[in-house]
């Protein structure tokens, strides 16, 4: 409903006009009277023609500025979370977020929307992962799987453990090979980097091949 104000101040000064929750200011050299309606700029001309307003926020003086909502930021908040994406990184294995579960030491390969347990280090016939210079290295054939895909992921996110490490230039050659570029991390980061990769990509441009938290060399994650 319309309400009617008037306001007088003498020449030169301003007043301030709240309606609603909108408040305006309003330099002015004679009376006015004017007609406003709650949350709407007052519509009605001033015979001074240097009048003029500004509309603002009705806001205590000591008020900060409003707070930012994060979530409503959030660009892939309402994007679906991958089946495949790690849950928990456990000392003996992995929990997918489908609920999946490996925890008698084996790695695990996460691939199109799939999740392979992986023992690279069997053709050796010991859980050994490292070359005789500390070089992470695992034969060529522990990923064969990704020869018979097509189109191949783009990114391999590798994880090496508790802890990161070069890995050979050799296995770097092969990874080349089959065209996909490969991100070298410890298996915590490695299992968040594929999660966040894969929500945002795709299951198909992204892969992980991750060997458990608690591998110690020589003697495994099963321990």
């Amino acid at each position: 409903m319309a309400s009617l104000m008037r306001i007088s101040r003498p020449i030169g000064s301003r007043a301030i006009a709240t309606v609603g929750r909108s408040s305006c200011w309003l330099p002015f050299t004679t009376t006015i009277d004017c007609v406003a309606r709650p949350g709407r700029a007052i519509t009605k001309p001033f015979s001074n023609p240097i009048a003029a307003f500004h509309a603002t926020s009705r806001r205590r003086k000591n008020d900060g500025p409003p707070p930012t909502d994060f979530a409503a930021m959030d660009v892939l908040g309402n994007t679906p979370v991958p089946s495949t994406v790690v849950d928990i990184c456990m000392s003996e294995g992995f929990q997918l977020n489908s609920g999946a579960m490996i925890t008698d030491g084996s790695g695990v390969i996460l691939v199109g929307g799939e999740a392979f347990e992986w023992k690279p280090w069997l053709p050796r016939g010991e859980p050994r992962l490292l070359n005789a210079k500390g070089q992470w290295e695992i034969p060529n054939e522990t990923l064969g799987m990704f020869s018979l895909l097509w189109p191949r992921p783009d990114i391999l996110v590798l994880g090496l453990g508790p802890e990161i490490r070069p890995i050979s230039p050799e296995l770097r050659r092969h990874i080349s090979s089959l065209g996909m570029k490969v991100e070298i991390l410890d298996t915590r980061n490695a299992a968040a980097q594929f999660n966040l990769l894969a929500t945002e990509r795709g299951v198909h441009d992204v892969a992980a091949a991750l060997i458990p938290i608690g591998w110690k060399e020589g003697i495994g994650a099963n321990w």
